[in-house]
């Protein structure tokens, strides 16, 4: 399994101010936000497979994008986007298909008997996963999150061939990860609350997942993160 990629300077944040870059000119861009937990999906999937070279970041100032962005490249306005082959992609979930599918590098779909079907499986819950645990911060999250997270812990017992979703590194923990990450910082900073006690399938994961220079470059400032959320979350 690939641990270890190259180091990458990241791109200047665009705005409203910014000007806009070429557009539909063969150049395969990959349209982000450094703090988006979707856009971090395809931002993992870019990295893990090399692809550094292949498709250029273009992040976005998602709290002042630049309208150039909505009016020619993606009408949703949200992120992530791919512009490929004078096409755009959105949804995060296809797009880290769609990038598997269409790209070299390592596959992020394991073969094997089960593999793919449980693969769609997790992949399915992954918006009932966050709903909850996003909805949770309206009370007490610490009452609400316990489920959501057991699932986790017991998907991962289902394959016993490596310390992921599949056995092996895939589209599912990239999925997963984004949010993982954030919530298990701002529950155990602000409600004290350790979503690998009681869960040690999930705590091997996000260790082994911690080595992982693809992920590890993607990974959100924790103090922006808790106050981003405290801000989001918090205030009445």
């Amino acid at each position: 399994m690939s641990t270890t990629c190259v180091e990458e300077v990241l791109p200047p944040v665009l705005d409203s101010t910014s000007d806009q870059p070429p557009l539909f000119d063969g150049t395969t861009r990959l349209y982000i936000s450094y703090s988006c937990p979707f856009a971090q999906r395809a931002w993992i999937t870019r990295n893990y497979k090399g692809l550094q070279e292949q498709i250029k970041l273009v992040p976005l100032n998602l709290q002042n994008r630049p309208a150039w962005y909505k009016e020619k490249v993606y009408p949703e306005n949200k992120v992530p986007a791919l512009e490929h082959n004078n096409k755009v992609i959105g949804e995060s979930l296809d797009l880290i298909k769609y990038v598997d599918s269409n790209f070299g590098g390592p596959s992020l779909c394991p073969d094997g008997p089960g593999k793919r079907e449980f693969a769609e499986e997790l992949i399915s819950y992954t918006d009932t996963f966050n709903r909850i645990l996003y909805t949770s911060l309206k009370g007490d999250p610490t009452k609400e999150v316990g489920a959501p997270f057991d699932h986790l812990e017991t998907a991962l017992h289902k394959f016993d061939d490596g310390p992921f979703f599949l056995g092996q590194f895939s589209l599912v923990d990239i999925a997963y990860i984004p949010f993982v990450e954030r919530f298990q910082i701002f529950l155990s900073e602000v409600w004290k609350y350790d979503i690998t006690a009681g869960r040690p399938k999930l705590a091997e994961w996000i260790e082994e997942l911690n080595k992982i220079g693809a992920y590890k470059q993607t990974k959100c400032d924790p103090k922006e993160l808790v106050e981003a959320y405290k801000k989001r979350f918090l205030t009445q």
